[in-house]
């Protein structure tokens, strides 16, 4: 008897060992790009059109009032700059950031632009770290794209113990001399210095699970701020192919998840509409570059939109007919309501909210956002 029952316990702890080690397994391995077409099926069925219109919104997060705006509206993402973290700590605010997703049916892109150099919203402050991050080029001169990397790295390591889950950058522009706008933001004048830094970056965050976006396509070269003005880009074609499109080309082929259009008219491609609202310039990004992720504008508060379109609403509902998949927004509701009146109206087509939605759900899934 005593024998009988040793071999049953035998071939329990047996079975049990290859379930745990089978269930670990499939814990640890990926999803196959069938598996996650799915689950993106399975999600987007579960959402009224009003949500998944509130998905492509990247929002500027409403400081005091984020997580009941959330619960109520739904947004894609969050993002977050310098007054948010001044007089804050590591602490609360990974914990006010896990509040707004625990309200998340879809669970938040939470972003912030930390370049390093002119453009830090987190490591400026000594809570967070003791020195702000340095401009990219400058960890160059000091150590090759080896400590660039290394740099990337840190800076994704620091974002990601936030709660922050996306990084807007690398900036992919090339400057042509000191004194442009971008230059002090610029990795180098040489654009094959700044595709291998972009190279270097993307992989880094890839490798981190952080979600990158490039910017400014198609690259603000010499011109000037669009914060401030309507700037009309006069170079020819030629120019942006042979130059300022081989750092993006970089990083859509080391599998840039998203990229960030700019405001600048670009003359070469579309006379009339800012690059942001262009579908000329969409399609030149989808077809010519093969871009197959998540194109996000520029912030649609800014000079170079409001002076073309007086009105935010009319504003968003460009950017969407123009091929965006998200808007980069300080008009959150707004946004939502315009965009999904035109929804109602047949002016935007369900069929193409729903595939920027699917590219967006999909990225989540891909970097761990939605589990």
């Amino acid at each position: 008897m005593k024998k009988y029952l040793r071999i049953i316990i035998s071939l329990v702890l047996a079975i049990t060992l290859v379930f745990v080690s089978t269930s670990v397994a499939y814990a640890k391995r990926e999803m196959t790009e069938e598996e996650i077409d799915a689950r993106v099926e399975e999600i987007l069925k579960g959402m009224t059109y009003k949500q998944r219109v509130a998905q492509m919104l990247y929002v500027f997060a409403p400081i005091g009032k984020a997580k009941a705006e959330q619960e109520k509206y739904q947004y894609g993402g969050y993002l977050l700059f310098a007054d948010f973290f001044k007089n804050n700590n590591k602490k609360n605010v990974k914990r006010v950031i896990k509040d707004w997703q625990s309200v998340s049916k879809v669970n938040l892109l939470i972003g912030v632009d930390e370049e390093g150099g002119t453009v830090v919203r987190v490591s400026k402050f000594k809570q967070y770290r003791k020195t702000p991050f340095k401009a990219p080029k400058d960890v160059y001169k000091n150590g090759g794209y080896a400590a660039v990397e290394k740099d990337a790295h840190e800076r994704a390591k620091l974002l990601k113990s936030l709660g922050i889950n996306t990084n807007f950058a690398p900036v992919a522009d090339v400057a042509y001399k000191k004194g442009n706008y971008i230059y002090n933001r610029s990795f180098s004048t040489n654009y094959k210095k700044v595709s291998k830094f972009v190279k270097c970056t993307v992989n880094a965050y890839n490798e981190d699970n952080l979600v990158s976006i490039m910017k400014h396509f198609p690259g603000y070269g010499g011109n000037g701020n669009t914060h401030t003005y309507v700037i009309k880009d006069t170079r020819s074609l030629e120019t942006f192919e042979g130059r300022d499109l081989k750092p993006f080309a970089a990083g859509i082929k080391n599998g840039a998840p998203m990229i960030l259009v700019n405001h600048d008219i670009v003359s070469c491609i579309d006379k009339k509409n800012t690059a942001s609202l262009s579908k000329k310039v969409h399609k030149y990004l989808r077809k010519n570059m093969g871009f197959e992720g998540v194109i996000i504008t520029d912030a649609l508060g800014m000079s170079g939109v409001t002076k073309k379109v007086s009105n935010n609403g009319e504003a968003a509902v460009l950017a969407v007919l123009a091929g965006n998949d998200m808007l980069c927004t300080p008009y959150g509701k707004t946004s939502r309501d315009a965009i999904y009146k035109a929804l109602k109206s047949g002016r935007i087509k369900k069929e193409q909210v729903n595939d920027s939605v699917r590219r967006i759900l999909k990225m989540k899934i891909k970097y761990g956002i939605i589990k």
